[in-house]
């Protein structure tokens, strides 16, 4: 038309057209910043790592005592790498969190007193907690030479309810029980008999009578 002649009939750049047409402008980031930060993402802090090993440990010992060696294992499972275990393991036994004497000790007195407990089965059980061998013997040097005494001790709680068994039955079984709990040998077998024998005299109902044997 003549009065259109003159006009620039071409779209604005905020015309609809032109944005359809125009490619959406974008910063690029060089590749090398986008590897880092990906690498950034996939390799865990040493120190969250740390903290949350260290944390798990305080939780385990809330449950329960442990040795330093069970610790270190428990610390292993975390992949620390050793100079932090190490490092963590100092800490707590700063801390007086960890003490092996302590667990030693506890465990000497628990044995004998609620499992009735000899020597080797307490120095098994020990070991097991994977308390040094030092430990282990200084542990059970605070013991009084009295095998023989708790291991008649434990008979006797036996030896009531085995009345009722053939005297050879019997005496297999309680010195088997004696053997399991770390009495063996002469202990247990006079530990047994002398059980036995006033179990029997002490009124039993079926009238069986352990006889000992030369």
């Amino acid at each position: 038309m003549p009065g259109d002649r003159g006009v620039d009939s071409s779209p604005s750049p905020r015309h609809p057209a032109f944005a359809q047409t125009r490619p959406m402008l974008r910063a690029v980031r060089p590749a090398a910043e986008v590897a880092d930060d990906d690498a950034s993402d996939l390799v865990p802090d040493p120190q969250a790592v740390r903290e949350r090993a260290s944390e798990a440990l305080v939780r385990k010992l809330r449950a329960r005592p442990l040795s330093v060696s069970e610790a270190r294992q428990l610390l292993r499972g975390h992949d620390l790498p050793s100079s932090d275990i190490d490092d963590v393991i100092d800490e707590f036994l700063h801390r007086g969190y960890l003490d092996d004497r302590t667990l030693a000790d506890a465990l000497v007195t628990a044995g004998v007193e609620r499992k009735g407990q000899g020597r080797v089965a307490l120095s098994r059980a020990l070991s097991q907690r994977g308390l040094p061998r030092e430990v282990i013997d200084e542990a059970l040097a605070s013991l009084p030479d009295d095998d023989a005494e708790r291991a008649l001790e434990f008979a006797r709680t036996k030896a009531r309810s085995m009345t009722r068994l053939d005297p050879d039955t019997a005496l297999r079984r309680l010195m088997g029980q004696l053997a399991r709990r770390g009495y063996g040998g002469s202990v247990a077998s006079q530990a047994a008999r002398t059980a036995l024998r006033e179990a029997a005299s002490g009124g039993a109902t079926s009238g069986v009578r352990f006889v000992e044997s030369e």
